[in-house]
């Protein structure tokens, strides 16, 4: 079954530049699809990081900061037919549609969310203390391997660093045995 969330390697079916979209085969019965902006800012970096890793499965491939894929683009200029890209569902599959798709990788922690090939720290807005926003971001900065990005989550709020670095070391765990 095909669940919010779930993250899958597809591939691209078919390019639909009047929509600027395109449809990609994740296994699911009907084709899912994914508009140009929901590729993401990163999008460049994660396609760099697939190609390496299909390319040579053995070693752990080096991540290149590719530059942000500009917001007015168009998708026959970063996908083709037949291409391999990382994507996560967002919206399940209804009636003759399949799921929606986006290249914003995100993995969801109890604490935070982890942001593979990412860089910033963001504290929850719902954390009104700003001596505990700035505890929470330090910590977090300190803790987090390079190409990275974390949102820390509202629950996070007055946890020690041993429990937020075990759940980073966790979604760390997740994002390398993807």
């Amino acid at each position: 079954s095909f669940v919010v969330g779930n993250i899958y390697l597809g591939r691209v079916k078919k390019l639909m530049p009047g929509l600027n979209a395109a449809f990609i085969d994740i296994g699911s019965e009907k084709e899912a699809f994914i508009h140009y902006h929901d590729l993401g800012q990163q999008f460049l970096t994660f396609n760099n990081y697939v190609r390496q890793v299909l390319d040579d499965r053995k070693h752990e491939p080096k991540v290149k900061r590719m530059p942000d894929l500009p917001k007015d683009g168009q998708i026959k200029d970063v996908l083709q037919q037949g291409q391999f890209i990382m994507v996560q569902i967002v919206k399940e599959p209804i009636n003759t549609k399949g799921p929606r798709l986006t290249g914003e990788i995100s993995i969801a922690g109890r604490n935070m969310v982890l942001l593979p090939l990412g860089d910033k720290v963001s504290v929850s807005q719902k954390i009104k203390s700003n001596e505990e926003r700035k505890r929470l971001k330090h910590l977090i900065q300190g803790i987090k391997p390079n190409n990275f990005g974390v949102i820390v989550r509202t629950v996070a709020e007055g946890k020690k660093v041993e429990e937020l670095d075990a759940d980073l070391k966790t979604l760390i765990q997740k994002w390398e045995n993807m």
